[in-house]
């Protein structure tokens, strides 16, 4: 099959389609014909060598995908051959097929298509298990998603909204907030010209927000911890601009214990594919049961600003972190 390949770390230019072998099925797998998979942020550090394989995972890059399963392995009961599906991967997202384990996938739903489906597995995960499942943010609190625009950034605001819960989120243009108004942000914050912190505390009269969901990061943290409310929350995506808990270009932040104990605020680094496949089963089946009928009935939609087939995996990377984009990039065989 073919596979986006990692010639040595660096610039995108070093991305190179490459004939390797398919993935063998193990019990409890399936084997998925990929229709299209998802970059993500995370995926630039690790062909620049920042980011180190999992013991197990695939050596190619890609963390979700859409597809049809054309093999199925033993003790696994819910999926057949033919049956499309959008899974959450460890890795083997930019290739021609891929193996997962079977608790790991999701159908895909009736009104999207098999190609846009690969806009969901790691943000619904992502944010269903943190925002929701830990924090428990519910109707009527307030949240506040830093890089609305971003495909992680776009299913947020929509499902919060779909729950009933004022959001907030911050971009760097004025056509960003725009669109992100449009999906059902409330307050939408120029944050190249306006402070967050200020704003946030204007629309809440000063209580601040309950959950902040920051996948940017560089310099956010102080503010962060301000414009937090009583026993708020804070999560940290490992996958965004973060590389552990230092920041891109950075010092390491300074924590005000201060800020923490009087206002018992809750800190939590996101990362997801450090979790067991228990535990990864676990979320999936909570994204399919609160998760999935805000798609079926529309209120929750894909957001794809372009494609690319996998021999402009390169191009696709220079767009990701260029950020001229809204919403997700998706690879394509």
């Amino acid at each position: 099959m073919k596979a986006v390949v990692i010639t040595s770390p660096g610039s995108p230019k070093v991305l190179q389609v490459q004939e390797v072998d398919e993935p063998q099925l193990q019990d409890g797998e399936v084997l998925i014909k990929i229709e299209a998979t998802a970059i993500n942020m995370v995926d630039t550090f690790q062909r620049k060598g920042l980011n180190r394989l999992r013991i197990g995972a695939s050596p190619y890059l890609g963390l979700e995908c859409s597809g049809t399963i054309e093999a199925v392995g033993t003790n696994v009961s819910r999926w057949k051959i033919g049956d499309q599906v959008c899974a959450l991967l460890s890795g083997g997202g930019y290739a021609e097929k891929v193996t997962v384990p079977s608790v790991q996938l999701l159908p895909v739903p009736p009104n999207i298509s098999l190609k846009d489906a690969a806009f969901f597995p790691k943000a619904a995960y992502t944010v269903w298990s943190t925002v929701f499942m830990i924090s428990k943010l519910s109707p009527g609190q307030s949240f506040l998603v830093h890089g609305g625009s971003t495909g992680i950034g776009t299913f947020a605001i929509q499902i919060a909204k779909y729950y009933g819960i004022k959001v907030f989120t911050t971009a760097v243009s004025e056509e960003e907030l725009a669109f992100c108004k449009d999906i059902g942000a409330d307050v939408c914050i120029n944050c190249k010209t306006e402070d967050f912190v200020v704003r946030v505390n204007e629309e809440t009269q000063g209580k601040g927000v309950d959950v902040i969901l920051d996948s940017i990061g560089e310099g956010y943290y102080k503010p962060n911890l301000e414009s937090l409310n009583v026993s708020g929350r804070l999560f940290l995506s490992v996958g965004g601009k973060f590389l552990m808990f230092g920041y891109i270009g950075d010092t390491r932040p300074k924590t005000n214990l201060v800020t923490l104990l009087t206002k018992h605020v809750t800190i939590q680094l996101i990362d997801l594919h450090g979790k067991s496949i228990e535990n990864k089963g676990e979320i999936v089946r909570e994204v399919e049961k609160n998760v999935w009928p805000a798609i079926d009935c529309g209120k929750v939609k894909p957001v794809v600003y372009k494609s690319f087939p996998l021999s402009e995996a390169s191009e696709a990377h220079s767009l990701m972190e260029s950020s001229k984009h809204m919403g997700k990039i998706l690879l394509f065989p």
